[in-house]
């Protein structure tokens, strides 16, 4: 059965060819973008199955003035996948304040609006499934990525929280969780803040661990999201690539070790 679903930063990147495949297997699309014009193309493939609307999402009035479009245009959303946002590189020392503004307010805030502006209109259908784009850097984090990676962590926390919220509506809620794609991500559509020469070695050692064959084809998730979407009862977390997995894995092995070494200083904490 075909779906509508609603997708954000879908100019380009996964988002793009996500929305394609979902066009050409004959659902309803729905892109909220900063840049419409860079959705010419596929408009004029689907004049009728596609909805472009212009959306900056760190305007918390414009996803919700978006989603009331949509939801005008095509009288319901069974998918809101919140895919807009995007890259930061910097050491915590390197980070400005405004760097850290812009990086929640976009990965964050645009989010959260997101969230708050689709649920009345899922819980009215008393159906729905909210999809979260979060990254395998939302659950471990590298060098030069604590910004990013903080960001995402707040998006799986809020999740979280989201899920058990909203069970009782009918509404689902999946985590997508992809590690390095080769897409625009890390370099045109990413920020890199000034750096300081003193973390040059830091930088050098993660690029030389991050090599490129370690990272994902974009058009290979393809099958894995509209698995997601057409799941019955789809997981809270999903994670996209063998890499990512393994980094997951390994860190959590290692956090389970510590938290047993140190089981009895914690018991000792609660004090009865």
């Amino acid at each position: 059965m075909a779906k509508t679903i609603f997708i954000t930063g879908a100019s380009r990147g996964l988002g793009r060819i996500w929305a394609e495949a979902f066009l050409k297997r004959g659902d309803q699309v729905i892109v909220a973008v900063r840049n419409p014009d860079a959705l010419n193309e596929l408009s004029e493939q689907f004049p009728a199955d596609l909805l472009v609307i212009k959306v900056d999402v760190t305007d918390k009035l414009a996803c919700f003035e978006a989603i009331a479009l949509a939801k005008s245009h095509f009288g319901v959303i069974d998918v809101l996948i919140n895919n807009a946002g995007y890259g930061h590189i910097g050491a915590i020392e390197e980070l400005k304040e405004e760097e850290v503004r812009r990086q929640f307010e976009t990965n964050v805030y645009g989010s959260l609006w997101m969230m708050q502006a689709i649920l009345p209109v899922m819980r009215e259908q008393h159906s729905g499934h909210i999809i979260q784009v979060s990254s395998a850097l939302g659950i471990v984090s590298f060098p030069t990525l604590g910004l990013y990676s903080a960001s995402k962590f707040a998006v799986e926390a809020l999740s979280d929280s989201l899920v058990a919220e909203v069970s009782g509506f009918g509404i689902k809620v999946s985590i997508i969780e992809p590690n390095g794609y080769r897409t625009d991500f890390a370099t045109t559509s990413g920020i890199e803040s000034k750096a300081l020469p003193v973390y040059d070695g830091v930088r050098a050692y993660l690029a030389e661990g991050n090599k490129i064959e370690d990272w994902g084809i974009p058009e290979a998730t393809v099958s894995a999201v509209l698995q997601l979407v057409d799941a019955e009862n789809p997981p809270l977390r999903l994670i996209l690539g063998r890499v990512g997995f393994q980094w997951i894995k390994s860190v959590y092995q290692q956090r389970l070790q510590t938290w047993e070494e140190w089981q009895d200083v914690s018991i000792a904490a609660q004090g009865n």
